[in-house]
């Protein structure tokens, strides 16, 4: 059974190498960090969360936000299979009856500030933009894009970064939640440029404010599709 459908469109992804030790305190039991080329990623992200369904049911008013949202990637190894996944530091969105509702029913760590976007599309290009406020300030990340769709390359940094269908949620030191998420491969756009402006350290904690002043090893971009994530949840 879906708990959750929706459609999430134009991702943009910041993604920045960091030391694992960093992540530990946030690793749920039972899993371990997942690299690519050897390297952690934590990575910033601003996409629009379209028509939501709650158990098919859309909820009106409350059911088209923006997300932002910091998260770190990790894999389960479980016989002979590898389950690549998210564990979520935070969950932005702008609607607190939303928020209310996912951490009280799955543990999440969601919360609720202003959020807005800009969308600009002309060919060959578009301008992305994602925004929210931390305290008085408006925080932001953009990005020039090109409209032209491109698929995953095989091994690639977007296929590392896109490809993680489970989410762990850390409940405690010794129990884990696992949920699948499920979409197709998502095609993806040429970033030409972008701006990262976040206060890592006021928005996600001391240990991230050394982001502040560092630039991402790279700002990746995904069109989206229509998503769904399963009721059940497994503890481990």
């Amino acid at each position: 059974m879906d708990f959750l459908n929706a459609r999430w469109e134009n991702l943009i992804m910041a993604n920045y190498a960091i030391d694992p030790s960093v992540l530990m305190p946030f690793l749920p039991n039972g899993v371990e960090l997942d690299t690519f080329q050897g390297k952690a990623y934590v990575s910033l992200v601003g996409f629009m969360f379209k028509d939501t369904r709650l158990f098919k049911v859309p909820l009106p008013y409350l059911g088209t936000f923006e997300e932002i949202n910091l998260r770190f990637y990790v894999v389960r190894k479980e016989g002979n299979e590898r389950k690549r996944g998210v564990v979520f530091i935070n969950e932005t969105i702008p609607f607190k009856p939303v928020a209310w509702v996912a951490n009280w029913l799955y543990k999440e760590h969601y919360i609720s500030t202003p959020t807005k976007h800009q969308w600009i599309i002309n060919e060959p290009n578009k301008d992305i933009s994602y925004q929210w406020k931390v305290g008085k300030e408006w925080n932001s990340m953009k990005v020039n894009a090109s409209i032209q769709k491109q698929p995953m390359v095989q091994g690639s940094i977007e296929e590392y970064i896109f490809e993680h269908y489970y989410g762990y949620t850390k409940v405690n030191n010794t129990t884990t939640q696992e949920y699948k998420v499920y979409h197709p491969r998502w095609e993806t756009n040429l970033v030409n440029d972008y701006e990262i402006n976040c206060d890592f350290g006021k928005m996600y904690g001391k240990p991230f404010d050394f982001l502040n002043t560092k630039e991402p090893d790279n700002v990746i971009m995904a069109e989206g599709s229509e998503v769904s994530v399963k009721w059940k949840r497994e503890t481990i």
